[in-house]
């Protein structure tokens, strides 16, 4: 009996899959979610979502969000921003971790300005992490 994964942004639905295992860092620590584990609502931390499908490992990058574990094995990931590992451009990344740490040096952008730079840069480092691991897992 295999997991229901959703993952869902607010712009798309970015997966729906039935899985083996779900394996995901929360606020709280990290969980592995197996069928008939007991129901749950988390919130996310910015962390890899790993899933197993077919025993082969699969990496999402997911910037914040909230997991919930349903009674019938139907898993839903609300995810501020994700993104597949096959689907980062290491390159492009980078060039976003440079921009944004550099608007988080700028002493001229307002606070909110700063805090929406934080979070590019947040995003961009999960984005390579998951990348790097990628490339080294094949």
């Amino acid at each position: 009996m295999p997991l229901n994964l959703s993952i869902v942004t607010q712009e798309k639905e970015l997966l729906s899959e039935e899985v083996e295992s779900i394996t995901v860092m929360t606020t709280s620590g990290e969980i592995t979610l197996l069928p008939s584990h007991v129901p749950l609502m988390t919130k996310l931390a910015d962390t890899e979502l790993i899933y197993r499908i077919k025993g082969q490992s699969k990496g999402i990058a997911i910037s914040g969000g909230f997991l919930n574990m349903e009674p019938n094995n139907k898993v839903v990931v609300l995810a501020d921003a994700a993104t597949r590992s096959e689907d980062i451009n290491e390159a492009k990344a980078e060039e976003a971790r440079q921009r944004a740490y550099t608007a988080t040096q700028n002493e001229k952008l307002s606070r909110t300005q700063i805090q929406l730079a934080e979070g590019e840069l947040r995003k961009a480092i999960l984005e390579l992490k998951v990348a790097r691991r990628r490339k080294t897992s094949l």
